[in-house]
């Protein structure tokens, strides 16, 4: 009100001029970005002959896959955790990294799984190994769920004799995009003697579901004020830039930042962007950065404001990133269900 009840000529110059500039270059950055995406898509269109070889990608070596492979279904791969095509190594040799220890070397019983999730299912392959000179009857692995997950199929029962080993498999079905636990007991029987193991749980990483996505502005707003459910996270910090910490947090959330480069230029103390995540669901997620440093050498604050369709995507990215920072400082999350929102504050 001061600026307009007493105008100046700076004052004027900045409201006239200076600002009309910079949505002239915001309209003109966004026009190329969408020129290059289109460009991009069109580039990408494979015709597709009637003799051309089908690539089975169950029956392929990472190292053998051509060009010729399906981009969906490369994608797909990279996104639950498969190896790269790029990968200079086999596919076998990063099984150790999936392998879940269940119970100690010294038990009765040693059990370790290695968790395959494919898309929409997680097979557990379990080996289980009798450590004892006793006979084990009517052994069985018990599955129970935590989250959105259902057990498919229910292993069966087994004899296992002395110092011998034998692989279970289970299969779970995932259902949505949430973290989940797998709960499991062994139950057997030796010398008339019923006997349980507890086994340690298996935690679901909710990325293995997620992809980076991107919209336009529209639709970023649309979806922003049609999703419910909200999770806000307090930032707190050791990183002291804030292009890094942008950078770090679409590393490990798989967010896409949709704020233009141009607009995130320049060293003025804060930032502020969009970013946007989907899952292999059709699951989209939005998030609203909005960091400060106070001092040059002050750490970045702030907050991240998640915003879904469902419950489950929202807290289960606010905790990914709780879990991101938490060796460096601890981050402290809330939701909320919303029902008006204002966005007029948003970039």
């Amino acid at each position: 009100m001061k600026v307009l009840s007493e105008p100046s000529r700076l004052m004027t110059t900045i409201f006239g001029e200076n600002c009309r500039s910079s949505l002239q270059s915001m309209f003109a950055t966004l026009q190329q970005q969408e020129a290059k995406e289109m460009a991009a898509l069109d580039k990408k269109a494979v015709m597709i002959e009637k003799d051309d070889a089908i690539n089975f990608g169950q029956l392929l070596n990472r190292a053998e896959m051509s060009n010729k492979e399906n981009i969906l279904e490369a994608s797909l791969l990279q996104a639950v955790g498969s190896s790269s095509m790029k990968d200079k190594f086999d596919f076998s040799n990063t099984k150790l990294n999936k392998v879940t220890q269940l119970t100690g070397f010294s038990d009765f019983i040693y059990a370790e799984a290695y968790v395959n999730v494919n898309q929409f299912d997680i097979v557990l392959d379990i080996l289980v190994v009798n450590q004892n000179s006793d006979t084990l009857q009517n052994l069985i692995v018990e599955v129970a769920t935590l989250g959105d997950l259902k057990l498919a199929e229910k292993p069966t029962a087994v004899k296992m004799g002395p110092l011998n080993f034998y692989s279970i498999k289970a299969s779970v079905k995932v259902t949505s995009t949430a973290n989940g636990i797998i709960f499991r007991n062994i139950v057997y029987d030796v010398n008339n003697t019923h006997s349980v193991v507890v086994l340690n749980d298996i935690h679901i990483d909710v990325m293995d579901y997620i992809v980076s996505a991107s919209c336009t502005d529209v639709e970023f707003r649309k979806m922003w004020q049609e999703f419910e459910w909200e999770n806000k996270v307090s930032v707190n910090t050791s990183i002291t830039d804030l292009r890094e910490y942008l950078k770090h947090l679409c590393a490990t959330t798989n967010l896409k930042c949709l704020t233009p480069e141009k607009a995130l230029s320049g060293d003025c103390g804060f930032m502020a962007a969009n970013l946007q995540a989907r899952s292999i669901f059709g699951e989209d997620a939005l998030a609203n950065l909005s960091i400060e440093k106070l001092t040059p050498e002050s750490p970045v604050t702030g907050h991240i404001r998640l915003r879904a369709k469902s419950q489950g995507m929202a807290l289960s990215l606010g905790d990914k990133i709780n879990l991101s920072q938490k060796v460096e400082s601890p981050i402290t999350t809330h939701y909320s269900q919303m029902q008006t929102i204002d966005l007029t504050g948003l970039a």
